[in-house]
């Protein structure tokens, strides 16, 4: 009875075992490698360098078969062949394009099917297996493209050496004189960059006002009459906006900082706000059409700088004429005022003409007050 038993078990083990076999080559049958599958013949007209059997076939760049056969067309010797296993389904006209791809730098080529319009046939058959003709182009792999390339380059460098070796001789001449005069052009760069407005940016000017003087003496009288003053007149050394230093006797410079405006226009307005400042509002005004003033007050700019020598001071000087409704002359003065200045700078000759010019303000309201 053992024995009878050990026999049957061996027999259905045998059994399991040819089940399991059939069962593996259904499977590979039907979702392996023993699949059903379409044969294609590519027929190339030029060497198909690096592909081999089992190299992978691309439809429109998916995996849709392998190579199975690469060999030599026995009748046409520049032909070869190449058998191509591909699932059923690939959509493979007669108009679909075979070419090599190369899968990356360093991976191996593979045969590319492109393309084909949906209303073309069938690849023709041949022998039981659809033919496609590549393209002689289309075979032509990377390193033979390489290759014609070079030999193209070295024909056109061969062709034209000697007018390349003069090119060469200039480029080294001008690069030499380049070298020479690196300085000139550095400053031709650094003026044409000015001119287009570019450069490092510059640091803002700075602007500096006039004060006038708020506190004048007691002065119990009443103007009699109206007082105009126009804008002073000044030779162009003063009719600008920038402050000036003046180092020699004969030599005035500009410094890099500005008056709020134009001097002569700058010091009528706070020559104006003077009287006002000193209780004369209803009798001094500007100018203005249709306005008739008994006295005009005509004021000449002389000197309105700093002075460095003989030791650095801000000198303020003006005349002063007032003339009366019919032109006479009433009176006429030379205001001067000078302050020391402790610097040489912007701010402090600002300040130091700013305190000159309260001085020569004050001196020439009192006068014009006592006159008018």
């Amino acid at each position: 009875m053992e024995t009878q038993a050990r026999y049957s078990l061996i027999g259905l083990f045998t059994l399991c075992v040819i089940a399991a076999a059939f069962a593996f080559l259904y499977w590979l049958r039907g979702t392996g490698g023993f699949s059903e599958r379409e044969t294609y013949r590519v027929v190339f007209e030029s060497p198909v360098t690096g592909v081999l059997p089992g190299a992978q076939v691309l439809f429109n760049g998916i995996p849709a078969g392998e190579v199975t056969e690469l060999r030599l067309n026995p009748d046409d010797p520049r032909q070869v062949i190449a058998t191509l296993s591909l699932d059923p389904n690939t959509p493979v006209k007669a108009d679909t394009q075979a070419g090599l791809v190369s899968q990356g730098l360093t991976g191996a080529p593979a045969i590319a099917l492109r393309g084909g319009t949906p209303a073309a046939p069938p690849p023709s058959s041949t022998g039981g297996a659809l033919v496609l003709k590549a393209d002689p182009a289309a075979s032509q792999d990377l390193s033979q493209a390489a290759q014609e390339v070079l030999r193209r380059l070295d024909i056109l460098i061969a062709d034209n050496a000697e007018p390349l070796h003069g090119i060469l001789i200039n480029l080294s001449t001008f690069s030499e004189a380049l070298a020479r005069n690196s300085g000139r052009l550095d400053r031709i760069l650094e003026a044409l960059e000015g001119l287009g407005g570019g450069g490092p940016a510059k640091t803002p000017t700075r602007i500096y006002d006039l004060s006038a003087p708020q506190v004048f003496p007691p002065n119990d009288k009443v103007a009699s009459g109206q007082l105009t003053v126009p804008e002073p007149s000044a030779v162009v050394l003063f009719d600008t906006q920038k402050i000036l230093v003046r180092p020699q006797v004969d030599e005035s410079l500009a410094l890099d900082a500005l008056w709020s405006d134009s001097l002569p226009k700058l010091l009528q307005a706070k020559i104006i706000q003077s009287f006002e400042n000193a209780n004369y509002p209803q009798a001094v005004a500007r100018p203005t059409e249709g306005f008739t003033a008994d006295y005009q007050l005509l004021i000449d700019i002389r000197s309105f700088q700093l002075m460095l020598l003989p030791e650095p001071h801000a000198d303020v000087e003006f005349s002063a004429k007032i003339l009366a409704m019919n032109g006479q002359l009433v009176g006429s003065r030379i205001v001067h005022a000078s302050v020391p200045v402790q610097a040489t700078d912007a701010a402090a000759a600002a300040a130091g003409l700013n305190e000159a010019f309260g001085k020569a303000a004050t001196e020439l309201v009192l006068w014009a007050s006592g006159l008018i």
